[in-house]
C-alpha cells in the first residue's frame, strides 16, 4: 500500500457548536479503522473531511505516497472514495449503477465489463446485474453502493454506517464483505459505525470521537 493520510489538528463547527476539536491521526497502515461514537459526534463530518468533500475550519488533511505529499487535485480524488449511508440510485440497471464511475473515467467496455462484474460477484449481486437498480432491497443498495466503490479500486475507502437500517441478513452479509476487503484492497479502509459487532468483527485499530475529541479506543 502506497497512499497514506494524516489528518492534523482539524477544527470544525456548526452554529458556534464545535463538532471536531483538535483531532490529529496517521491512518499509515492497511485494514480497517473503525470510527465509533455517539450520535451528533461529528463521525459523518470527519469522514468527509477526509475524503476532501468537506473543509475543516482549521487543521489539515495530508494524503502522501512513498512519503511524499500529495497535491489535492481531481488525481488524488479519483484514489479515494466515500460510501454514504444513503446510497444514491440511478434508475438504470445494477450493472449500470457500478459501471458509472469507470464510464466517467472512460474505460473500455471490456474492462468495464470485467471489473464489474467482478465487483458486483465479490457482494453477492451478480446475479441481479440486469436488474432495475430500484428495486433492490434496501441491504442489497448497500450492497450495490460498496460495489461501486471498490470496482474504482480505491486507495483509502471510506464507509459511513455500511450496516445502518439493513436487516439481519444483509448485516452479516456486509460485515463479511468488509472482513474480506483487508485482503481484496490492501488499503486503508475507515468504517464509521454504532453498530459495536460489525465493528469488532471487521475492524483492526479502534478510534473514539467525542465531545469533538478523538483517540484510540479498544473493542
Amino acid at each position: 500500500m502506497a497512499l497514506s493520510l494524516s489528518i492534523s489538528n482539524i477544527h470544525k463547527s456548526y452554529n458556534g457548536r464545535i463538532i471536531l476539536d483538535e483531532c490529529s491521526f496517521s491512518f499509515e497502515k492497511s485494514g480497517v479503522y473503525v470510527l465509533m461514537g455517539p450520535n451528533g459526534s461529528g463521525k459523518s463530518t470527519l469522514l468527509r473531511i477526509c475524503a476532501l468533500l468537506e473543509s475543516p475550519d482549521k487543521g489539515e488533511v495530508i494524503y502522501s505516497d512513498e512519503g511524499k505529499v500529495i497535491e489535492n487535485d481531481l488525481n488524488l480524488r479519483r484514489r479515494i472514495t466515500l460510501v454514504l449511508p444513503n446510497i444514491g440510485v440511478f434508475n438504470a440497471t445494477v450493472f449500470k449503477n457500478v459501471a458509472y464511475g469507470l464510464e466517467v473515467r472512460g474505460m473500455n467496455k471490456e474492462e468495464i465489463k470485467e471489473r464489474v462484474e467482478k465487483a458486483l460477484d465479490f457482494v453477492g449481486l451478480l446475479h441481479k446485474k440486469s436488474q432495475n437498480a430500484l428495486s433492490l432491497s434496501s441491504g442489497e443498495v448497500k450492497r450495490m453502493g460498496i460495489a461501486r466503490a471498490i470496482v474504482l479500486e480505491p486507495e483509502v475507502l471510506f464507509l459511513d454506517e455500511p450496516t445502518a437500517s439493513v436487516d439481519h441478513e444483509n448485516t452479516k452479509i456486509i460485515e463479511e464483505i468488509i472482513v474480506q476487503l483487508k485482503q481484496r484492497l490492501n488499503s486503508v479502509i475507515i468504517m464509521a459505525t454504532h453498530d459495536y459487532q460489525s465493528a469488532k468483527k471487521a475492524g483492526d485499530i479502534f478510534l473514539f470521537l467525542e465531545k469533538g475529541k478523538l483517540t484510540v479506543s479498544f473493542p
